[in-house]
């Protein structure tokens, strides 16, 4: 299954709890950090959750 990069580009601070949890299941934990997921619907849904804040790419 293809892959995708993740990386946080905004900062959390002021966010509803729900979109900092999103974050924190995504793995992402400070600002400019990248993660690498699986490109399946679970992950995109939460990607889409939180879409303002991160930027995805291909791996």
């Amino acid at each position: 299954m293809a892959q995708i990069k993740i990386k946080q580009i905004k900062s959390r601070i002021n966010c509803p709890a729900v979109q900092k949890r999103t974050l924190d299941a995504l793995g992402l934990k400070k600002m400019n950090h990248v993660v690498v997921h699986e490109d399946n619907p679970s992950v995109m849904g939460m990607v889409n959750k939180v879409r303002h804040l991160v930027e995805v790419t291909n791996a």
